[in-house]
């Protein structure tokens, strides 16, 4: 069984080894590690974790914050694939796609972006509407935007009166970056957090911008 660990650990040599080495005294073993953001000080990192089946996600919690000054963000069952290139297989298959290119885009931004789902939205004579969605996509929409249109890669208040009751319901994050000038926006949703990083929707706003000249 996988999980995604998201932890804020110290920047400095050693740091990192000690966490494994925490991690490895429970049996979770490391398959994955991505930096999501460096700071003064400290670094903020995705690690894709196996355990043994059975084992509790506390005890990688335990575990990870037994190393001095390493804090725990989130935990999450993870089971995406494993690839340190995929914005670049996404925009691939965006490109290469016969079918529905922006059905492809959804489908495959949660695994990219680690997020829970995406969709695309779209302004028309009567507000807000769902162009596509990716499959694990809320039913229930958005019957509003007043956020749109973008100019630029955003964080969106999850607490906003246009957010559905069921997404507040169940945490959800959200940030959302424009399509090029098509008037459209991708809109992550991230159910029970963490909250975007910065460099999250710096990466947001690179993606959607390189898929829309893509598209065009």
């Amino acid at each position: 069984m996988s999980f995604l660990l998201r932890v804020q650990l110290p920047d400095r040599p050693g740091s990192l080894g000690s966490l494994a080495l925490a991690l490895g005294g429970v049996g979770a073993d490391i398959l994955s590690l991505d930096v999501v953001e460096r700071g003064a000080g400290f670094a903020v990192d995705d690690l894709v974790v196996e355990v043994p089946t059975g084992a509790l996600p506390d005890t990688l919690i335990t575990a990870a914050e037994s190393v001095h000054d390493v804090t725990v963000d989130s935990i999450r069952p993870y089971s995406g694939v494993l690839d340190t290139h995929r914005e670049l297989e996404l925009i691939d298959q965006v490109a290469n796609a016969r079918d529905d290119r922006l059905q492809v885009l959804v489908d495959g931004v949660p695994r990219v972006l680690r997020v829970g789902w995406s969709t695309i939205i779209g302004l028309g004579p009567t507000g807000a509407y769902r162009v596509v969605g990716s499959p694990s996509a809320p039913e229930t929409q958005a019957g509003s935007a007043p956020w749109m249109p973008l100019q630029k890669p955003s964080l969106l208040d999850p607490d906003a009166d246009w957010v559905p009751q069921i997404w507040r319901d169940m945490d959800t994050k959200l940030a959302a970056a424009p399509l090029g000038d098509t008037g459209k926006a991708l809109l992550l949703g991230r159910p029970g957090g963490p909250e975007f990083r910065p460099s999250e929707v710096a990466r947001l706003g690179y993606l959607a911008g390189i898929v829309a000249t893509v598209l065009n």
